[in-house]
């Protein structure tokens, strides 16, 4: 075994420990992969707890998520597919990570995605954070459900399961797991002290232009804007709050995604804002 895939299969059992004693995880929750190349993985196996892996733990895998290498006792993590798809639908993607991080995971069962631009950080790091519809683990379903969200997020939120993150390498999906869950922490702990007080469009643009300059990697609205709908975006949750409109018609573009206002729903919003305006 060279000693480079050695050093990674340490680095995988370096990062369960730190989910595990950070609380992303509990139980044998959980699973990691690294991409050795287009054929080969590595990943963590079913049924153990991340916080005390040692490097035979680790399962090889191909592409299809079948078991190249498996020391006797342990097979790949039953949520290898998912990793799969990542891997499939993102090139770029060097490392997945799935964990269940108590605040992130309370937004994905409470069906909340992570949205709201309150700080740079998330902003600039994250983008947004959606919701994958709910899907049995181990099968087909949750890779299917997260498939549309992944050509235009860098993380996705579990419905009523769990986080999911992936970057260039292990680290940086690490990192990115970090990031969600405090951003997570950060919007939770805020509505308790009445509501987060949100970004307006102009601010959030200078944050992705910070971010334009700096280069980094992955998908994110100060490159791609998702338009998926006005849940899942920055640029379309402003537009949307600020009445200025810049991605309400490419938002409904999108068409296939988007349920159109009905005449009932005009009608009651009219009758809000007349309402709001005194002139009922």
């Amino acid at each position: 075994m060279a000693a480079n895939e050695f050093e990674i299969k340490k680095q995988i059992c370096d990062i369960g420990k730190r989910i595990y004693n950070r609380n992303m995880v509990a139980a044998n929750d959980g699973n990691i992969s690294v991409k050795l190349d287009d054929h080969t993985f590595l990943c963590t196996p079913t049924g153990v707890s991340k916080g005390f892996m040692t490097p035979e733990y680790i399962c090889k895998v191909n592409e299809k998520g079948e078991t190249i290498q498996a020391n006797p006792g342990f097979r790949p993590s039953s949520e290898i597919k998912m990793h799969m798809r990542v891997y499939q639908k993102r090139p770029d993607v060097g490392s997945v990570v799935h964990a269940h991080p108590v605040y992130a995971t309370s937004f994905a069962i409470a069906g909340i995605p992570l949205t709201q631009p309150i700080m740079p950080e998330a902003v600039i790091a994250l983008g947004c954070v959606p919701i994958a519809p709910y899907g049995t683990p181990s099968t087909n379903e949750i890779p299917d459900a997260i498939e549309k969200y992944l050509p235009y997020f860098d993380a996705v939120l579990l419905e009523s399961h769990g986080a999911l993150t992936y970057s260039v390498d292990l680290l940086s999906a690490y990192m990115k797991m970090e990031s969600v869950e405090f951003y997570a922490q950060l919007l939770y702990q805020s509505k308790q002290l009445g509501g987060p007080k949100e970004f307006d469009r102009a601010t959030v643009e200078r944050l992705y232009e910070i971010r334009r300059k700096m280069g980094l990697p992955g998908k994110h609205p100060a490159n791609i804007c998702q338009n998926k709908d006005t849940l899942n975006c920055h640029n379309c949750a402003a537009a949307k709050n600020d009445g200025l409109g810049q991605h309400t018609g490419s938002t409904y573009a999108h068409g296939a995604e988007n349920k159109s206002v009905s005449a009932d729903q005009v009608a009651e919003i009219t009758k809000k804002v007349m309402e709001q305006l005194g002139l009922n």
